[in-house]
């Protein structure tokens, strides 16, 4: 008899939708019961369906408020209805409602996907780191996707059974892209065939494109004509769209991020914090090199050889890091193809659910 799992999830997009779907659809295919919560919205919704993976809806707002109260309480009501064997929260939101519905009273992993008081600052992040340390007390396990963010958990003061899982991708949807695999998809996505960086990520404060746009300006100054494409949807839109300057473009929200991924010269990643960056992992299977912001997670994912790391709200070191990459295309290439040669060794889709379903077998063993 398989195991029933429910997945509870806030946020519906971007990488922690990904790796719900790509989680749920494993199990699936193991022979389990699963059942995905979050609220109704794509593109989780549509992942799921794809998949043949049940879905509840569930209201719930992505930011901590009052709204918490009844959200917690209809979350108990689902997962008392659904019955499973194990719970599994993702992100700090879910990891909020489904702590308080469960309090441990069913086997339950929480699974941060970068830690909340990381995305906040003062009473805020107070509160934040508070409440982790609390209620580390009633996750079975803490599942991290990288080690440094289980060892800032330590750092902060989050007493949590720890387990480590890295991120992985499907390696065999997304294979390396040569030079004749750029032009295709730059004639699909109706680019030119000048130097191009491609940044893929929800436009917030916490992917950094703003530190991008800032870098942007040096970059042209070094590499004329070099153009800039942000692919994604987020609360910032608005703002970029003000700052973005010459040879700048936002595509808003797409479907075919790979197309982009593989259309690019180099790829940007300037985030403030991250956990471990999905589009990172999908950039480099693709062979790209990568530039990248040295937080959480990142050197774990872009080891030497592969791309660069610089310091965060760093927009001199990352407009260098780029231009350096533009200006040697032997270089980028020989980074993008040691990058899909350290996915396929690290960072296999395959791997990373075999880890977790073996996580979750240990754990109910162990109660």
């Amino acid at each position: 008899m398989g195991l029933a799992v429910v997945h509870v999830a806030q946020p519906t997009v971007a990488g922690v939708a990904r790796c719900v779907a790509d989680l749920a659809a494993d199990q699936v295919r193991r022979g389990w019961s699963v059942t995905v919560i979050s609220p109704d919205e794509e593109p989780l919704t549509r992942w799921l369906r794809d998949a043949g993976v049940a879905h509840r809806p569930w209201v719930a707002t992505r930011n901590p408020g009052p709204s918490v109260v009844g959200e917690t309480r209809s979350l108990a009501a689902l997962i008392g209805e659904l019955d499973p064997d194990l719970v599994h929260l993702h992100s700090a939101k879910a990891g909020l409602a489904g702590r308080l519905a469960v309090r441990g009273r069913r086997t339950t992993i929480f699974q941060p996907h970068a830690w909340s008081f990381e995305a906040a600052s003062g009473p805020v992040a107070r509160a934040a780191l508070g409440w982790e340390r609390f209620a580390t007390r009633w996750a079975h396990r803490v599942l991290c996707v990288s080690e440094a963010e289980r060892e800032q958990g330590i750092r902060s003061g989050v007493s949590g059974r720890w387990e480590v899982v890295p991120n992985g991708v499907d390696v065999n949807a997304l294979l390396p892209s040569d030079d004749v695999d750029r032009a295709a998809a730059r004639h699909r996505l109706d680019l030119g065939p000048g130097p191009l960086v491609v940044c893929v990520g929800r436009l917030c404060r916490q992917k950094g494109q703003d530190v991008l746009l800032a870098a942007w300006p040096r970059v042209r100054d070094a590499v004329p004509g070099a153009e800039l494409v942000l692919v994604g949807d987020g609360p910032d839109r608005a703002t970029l769209v003000a700052a973005a300057g010459v040879g700048i473009r936002l595509t808003g929200p797409r479907d075919d991020v790979p197309q982009w991924l593989a259309a690019a010269d180099v790829v940007a990643a300037p985030s403030r914090w991250e956990a471990m960056a999905l589009t990172v992992l999908e950039a480099m299977a693709r062979a790209r090199s990568v530039v990248a912001s040295d937080v959480t997670g990142m050197s774990e994912s872009i080891p030497p050889g592969t791309g660069e790391l610089v310091p965060p709200d760093d927009p001199a070191a990352l407009a260098d890091a780029i231009a350096r990459r533009l200006l040697d295309p032997t270089r980028a290439a020989t980074e993008g193809a040691a990058a899909r040669q350290h996915i396929e060794a690290h960072h296999r889709l395959d791997q990373a659910c075999a880890a977790v379903a073996a996580v979750y077998e240990e754990t109910l063993n162990s109660e």
